[in-house]
Parts: C-alpha cells; sequence; structure tokens
C-alpha cells in the first residue's frame, strides 16, 4: 500500500463518505460505490459529540455540518412520571462539547467535500464480494480493484460477510421508530424545549431531540415482542398510554417513519489484506450513547491517517490501525450496549439505578469516556494536523 494509491468504498454513509474524503484530501483516487440510486437520509437527526467535531474540523467542513445545529446545555433522563433523574450537563467551559444536527445536512457536507477533494461517487452501484488483494466484484458482473477496499456497507454488509469475518452478531431486544417532525411550542414545558431528555415507561423509551430551529428527531424505542410499540404507520394510541405527558408531541409524530432492530457487531478482525470493514459493518451498537456515526466517522479519519503513512506492508498498516482504534470503540459498544439492560428493569429498581449513574463521578467519567468527547488513536494525530 502506497502513501498514495487508489481507494474503492463500498457504501456512501458517515464512515464511508468521510474515509473518502480524508483519502481523497490526502492525494489518494477514491471511487465510493452506492447501491441506492440516489444517497439520501431518512428521517433522522445525529448527535455529534466532541470527537466528531474535531473530525468535521480536520476535513474542513465543520462550518457547514454544524449550520443550523441545535446546541443544548444539559441532555436528562425521566422516569415514567416525568421526573428528572439524571442530568449531564453539556456545552459548558472545558465540558463535553455536543450538538445534533440533521443527518441529511452532514451527508450533503460530505458528498461536496468528497467531491470537492476529487472522489468520484457512483450510484446504483452494488457490490457484492471483495477479496484480500483488493479486488471487489458488482451484481453487474463487473470488477474493479483497488490499493485499498473499504467496506462501509452497513450492518448487513455482504462484503464483511463473505470474508467470513464475524465473531459475533447479536440482534438486540429492542429497536427505534425514527422520526423528523417539525419542531413546535408545546410538544413539552417551555424550559424542557432546548434539552435533550430520554423518557422511560416500562419497557418503553422516547428520545426527544431538537436538531435544529425547525426540526424535532423523535426516537420511540421498544422491545422487538412490543407489536404495538413498534408498529408503524404508529400506533399513536399505545404510545400515548405510556406517555401521557407527551401527548401533543405523540399526535404530531406523522411523516416518513421506519422500526428498525438495534444490533451489536464485533468482528475477529477490521481487515483482510488490503480490505478494511468500519462503521456499523464492523462495529454496530445499539444508539444509547449516541455514538454510532461518530464511531463511523473517527475510525474513517483514522483509518485514511494510518494507510497514509509511510512503512510496513498493506495488512501492517491495517493491522495498526485497528490496533490502536478498535479499544476505545469497542469500550463505547459495551457501554451502550450495558445501557440497553435498562429497558429490562422493573420502574423502581431502574429509576434508582439511574438515579446512581447520575450521583456516580466515576460513572459519569466511565460514560463520557464511552460517549469519546474527544477524537483518540490515529484519528487524533489526524485531527490535530500532525
Amino acid at each position: 500500500m502506497a502513501t498514495t494509491g487508489h481507494a474503492e468504498i463500498v457504501g456512501a454513509g458517515l464512515g464511508g463518505l468521510t474515509a473518502a474524503v480524508a483519502l481523497a484530501q490526502r492525494g489518494w483516487s477514491v471511487r465510493v460505490h452506492e447501491r441506492d440510486d440516489e444517497i439520501r437520509a431518512i428521517g433522522a437527526g445525529i448527535w455529534i459529540w466532541s470527537n466528531g467535531l474535531k473530525v468535521f474540523q480536520s476535513l474542513g467542513i465543520h462550518d457547514e455540518a454544524v449550520e443550523g445545529a441545535h446546541i443544548g446545555t444539559v441532555t436528562e433522563t425521566r422516569d415514567a412520571r416525568n421526573r428528572t433523574v439524571e442530568a449531564i450537563p453539556i456545552n459548558g467551559g472545558d465540558g463535553p462539547r455536543l450538538c445534533t444536527i440533521v443527518r441529511e445536512r452532514l451527508i450533503g457536507a460530505l458528498v461536496g467535500a468528497a467531491e470537492k477533494a476529487g472522489a468520484e461517487i457512483v450510484t446504483g452501484s452494488t457490490a457484492v464480494s471483495a477479496r484480500p488483494d483488493g479486488t471487489v466484484t458488482f451484481q453487474d458482473g463487473s470488477s474493479a480493484r483497488g490499493d485499498l477496499v473499504v467496506a462501509a456497507d452497513g450492518v448487513n454488509s455482504r462484503l464483511r460477510d463473505g470474508l467470513g469475518l464475524v465473531k459475533r452478531r447479536v440482534r438486540m431486544k429492542q429497536g427505534a421508530t425514527r422520526v423528523l417532525i417539525p419542531r413546535q411550542a408545546g410538544f413539552v414545558a417551555p424550559e424542557d424545549e432546548p434539552k435533550y431528555i430520554e423518557y422511560f415507561s416500562g419497557s418503553r423509551r422516547v428520545l426527544y431531540t431538537p436538531s435544529s430551529a425547525g426540526e424535532l428527531y423523535i426516537a420511540l424505542v421498544c422491545d422487538l415482542a412490543d407489536d404495538r410499540g413498534r408498529a408503524i404507520p404508529i400506533d399513536k394510541a399505545t404510545w400515548r398510554e405510556s406517555f401521557p405527558h407527551l401527548r401533543e408531541l405523540i399526535d404530531a409524530l406523522d411523516g416518513e417513519a421506519r422500526w428498525d432492530a438495534f444490533e451489536f457487531m464485533e468482528l475477529t478482525s477490521w481487515s483482510a489484506g488490503r480490505v478494511a470493514v468500519l462503521g456499523d459493518a464492523a462495529h454496530a451498537q445499539p444508539p444509547y450513547l449516541g455514538q454510532g456515526g461518530g464511531c463511523a466517522m473517527m475510525n474513517a479519519l483514522g483509518l485514511a491517517h494510518a494507510v497514509t503513512r509511510r512503512g510496513g506492508s498493506p495488512a501492517d498498516r491495517l493491522r495498526a490501525w485497528e490496533a490502536v482504534e478498535r479499544p476505545v470503540i469497542q469500550h463505547t459498544q459495551r457501554f451502550s450496549r450495558r445501557l440497553g439492560t435498562l429497558n429490562a428493569l422493573p420502574e423502581a429498581p431502574r429509576t434508582a439505578v439511574m438515579s446512581l449513574m447520575g450521583r456516580s463521578r466515576g460513572l459519569a467519567r466511565s460514560r463520557l469516556r464511552a460517549a469519546m468527547t474527544s477524537p483518540t488513536g490515529y484519528a487524533a494525530t489526524a485531527a490535530s494536523g500532525s
């Protein structure tokens, strides 16, 4: 693997596009393959912690990506009686930074930066397999070869599965319906409108996330076995029963929505020869820390920095990248998975546990470390411009 070369990237999500921008800016020729006929993000907002903001700065897209973003002052957890049991201050002093934006805006910023840097983006292009020698085969029978192949094709990655890299794939007991709606006064109390709030009731959660001055991202989390909770179109009556204090918000949940089960993914290795796997294809996690996108972008930036360094074989560079980046991302995955176990607790003990989490400095530090409030490893080096 030369310090400059050609990359074939499969998947035009956050990880694939970040890798495309970072590699193209470092002098590589890059081609991105997206199986859909257009690149778009469906009805969702996204949490961007400090590590993601540093990636934006490194790629030169910070101002464009965060234009119009919502910047709150606290994240709160509420019990079934709408009582605050945990509050984490953010965006103040030297504390953690967090902004929330509409995913479509971020995808647009990454696409623009990739094209500006010279990357080619091909839509309607479905990759079906990759070989360790850097050869990618497509559904139409054609093939291409790169000095690097990036498999960023999601949790159901065909490239990863074809290479036999899966160590453990767990379909979690929960999932979420995601909806993006116009933001209006009256959905919550006036003093709560700028906050990020996670409401609990039984085994259900509602995540309230302002994503811009005019848009509100809502996630309805429930168990796989909760047929009414995961119904599409949304069964508003059943959600009103669980969250009567959110009646006006729930009544407004119209428009495009989908329900997805959460997954947890671990691989035996993040690479095979010249093929690197990243994003949900490598380290899918339940979204309880809001770090799925941040992990993908940070890991992609770290990958670009690792493969463009001098010395070592292609496999050596990819192994070094994984050795540096994987421990922190695994900590994030596992902490997020443990947070998901709160759903199974009865109301009273869960409230007690969450209150303890809110008071414990040690747990708070571990949680913020898991939320990766700054880049690590190669990504940190790249973000610093070194």
